[in-house]
């Protein structure tokens, strides 16, 4: 599993001209699926996410997690995040999991993460063109990867 995190001061998704998700301050994740992630991986991603401490304190120091700050996630799918493109001009996405193992996948790591946050996490439409806006706070992006996880 890949995970693209993006603080954010406001982020939405919109499909077919309507907004499908969005949020104020938190997390923007692009959540990308591989053919050997499993429900081990999907939880140890979620508990690294909420308790990344990624939010300034009273000193200004990145100190806090999306928790500690009352903050919410935005989760978008997103295969493109296995792109390989070390051949050729047109990347291969055969590293992406299939939509029937993803779908269900990004299904389960979303409800993990609305257990561990305690509140509602919004995400986009599998499979779906999507239009994503954010505004990066910070900015502050991270690339979390399981592999090296």
């Amino acid at each position: 599993m890949r995970v693209l995190i993006q603080r954010v001061t406001s982020a939405n998704v919109v499909v077919d001209g309507a907004v499908t998700g969005a949020i104020d301050g938190g997390l923007l994740l692009l959540v990308g699926v591989t053919h050997t992630d499993s429900e081990a991986i999907e939880d140890r991603m979620a508990d690294k996410i909420v308790k990344l401490r990624i939010f300034s304190d009273e000193k200004g120091l990145m100190n806090r997690s999306v928790i500690d700050v009352n903050g919410r996630i935005l989760a978008v799918s997103q295969f493109t995040l296995y792109a390989d493109a070390k051949n050729g001009n047109r990347p291969s996405y055969t590293a992406a999991a299939r939509p029937e193992q993803a779908s269900p996948a990004f299904d389960r790591f979303v409800a993990k993460l609305v257990a561990r946050l305690g509140k509602p996490v919004p995400t986009g439409v599998f499979g779906a063109d999507m239009k994503v806006t954010l505004v990066n706070d910070g900015p502050v992006t991270i690339w979390l990867d399981s592999e090296t996880l």
